[in-house]
């Protein structure tokens, strides 16, 4: 009699166990903001990308409420099937004004709009360059399209043109970025991206899901920060960071959005989101388009505590926006970290590998506009305690 073999996933958890490594989800009681339970516990939270405090808004539960009321909860089935319905084309068309392009097209999420996006625009005559600290997303939606993938170090604009310069006899080639950098909080030198790809005949596609609602004048993202929106061919961007909903888009030519509606599978084969997130999602982005003083208000928060975090001596990769990593290095000690913090009445996330490289292991802080001064200065005094007593600083 042959003997049993146990599934891999056993013995792999068992591992993560033994390590003190072993990731687990914590039971939240009410809405997202700055103060939340956890597992029966009130902590200062500041591991959200709820940056501007929509996610409990009451403009947008509102919005969802009386939407609810006229077109239901649910939405049936893909839009090709059962029917576009009001909520949907509303959004879409706020986003394409926001944006300043020709159309918009609404997936259920993130990840689904980027592969569903590169796996329809791309394909194996196709050659893509893309940076080497992007999300998995846009990596799976690459490695779907099977166009050839060249990945360049960390926004190294000169060995991106060294590649540039050595690829030919492709149909396309493509250059795709995220806007902010989700672990490190840097963004993307998104002017000498466009540059490179006009002298060099490339789409640029930008993933804007941690820019959008933070970044520019009006909040429109990178793009609009730094003046190239119109050199831009495919615009990707969430709704469920700064917006504080549900959902993803892509922007772009109405062409670009026929295409898609016809090609991208994770758009044609997927239930629509519900229409009262729809609802909510239009009304973050008008409230983005209109109210100024959240977005100021989150940076003023963001400049105060990455300055004062630089003061004690904590390495902070240098972050450009809300997302300031703390790097520890080692996964104990990170989680150790994480741990103390917790004790203190603050949640934050050890971040590890294989979510980041190894021995680069975080705490990734996130502030909000909502965080107050006093917040603020409750996390940094325990955050330099405890670093202190773990030999960071």
């Amino acid at each position: 009699m042959n003997k049993r073999v146990s599934p891999p996933w056993e013995e792999e958890i068992l591992d993560l166990e033994r390590s003190g490594l072993k990731r687990r989800l914590r039971d939240l009681s009410g809405a997202q903001g700055r103060m939340i339970t956890l597992d029966g516990k009130e902590v200062l939270n500041f591991c959200s990308n709820n940056y501007l405090g929509l996610a409990d808004d009451p403009r947008l539960r509102r919005a969802a409420v009386e939407v609810i009321e006229k077109e239901g909860v649910g939405s049936g089935a893909s839009r090709l099937i059962s029917g576009n319905m009001a909520a949907h084309r509303a959004l879409e068309e706020t986003i394409a004004h926001f944006k300043g392009t020709q159309g918009a097209l609404v997936f259920s999420a993130g990840y689904m709009a980027n592969v569903g996006i590169i796996s329809s625009v791309f394909g194996r005559d196709d050659i893509i360059f893309g940076d080497r600290l992007n999300h998995a997303s846009i990596i799976d939606g690459i490695v779907l399209s099977q166009a050839k993938f060249r990945r360049y170090p960390h926004c190294d604009m000169e060995t991106l043109e060294e590649m540039l310069r050595s690829a030919t006899g492709f149909r396309w080639r493509g250059i795709i970025t995220d806007s902010v950098f989700s672990m490190d909080g840097d963004i993307a030198p998104l002017d000498k991206i466009v540059a490179l790809a006009e002298r060099y005949d490339c789409l640029v596609m930008i993933d804007e899901a941690h820019a959008l609602g933070v970044i520019g004048k009006h909040g429109k993202g990178l793009a609009e920060y730094f003046g190239v929106e119109d050199k831009i061919a495919i615009q990707m961007g969430t709704l469920s960071k700064a917006a504080g909903c549900f959902g993803a888009y892509c922007s772009g030519s109405k062409a670009l959005i026929d295409f898609l509606i016809n090609k991208a599978r994770s758009f044609m084969y997927t239930t629509a989101i519900p229409p009262a997130v729809a609802a909510s999602a239009q009304k973050a982005i008008q409230i983005i388009r209109d109210d100024t003083m959240l977005r100021q208000l989150l940076w003023e928060n963001t400049h105060y505590f990455k300055k004062a975090l630089d003061q004690i001596g904590f390495d902070t990769l240098g972050s450009q926006t809300p997302i300031i990593p703390i790097i520890v290095g080692e996964s104990r000690l990170t989680v150790e970290f994480s741990r103390r913090l917790w004790d203190e009445g603050i949640f934050v996330s050890a971040i590890r590998p294989p979510t980041v490289p190894v021995h680069t292991g975080r705490l990734r802080l996130t502030v909000m506009a909502t965080h107050t001064r006093e917040d603020l200065d409750y996390a940094l005094e325990k955050l330099k305690m405890i670093g202190r007593g773990l030999n960071l600083v």
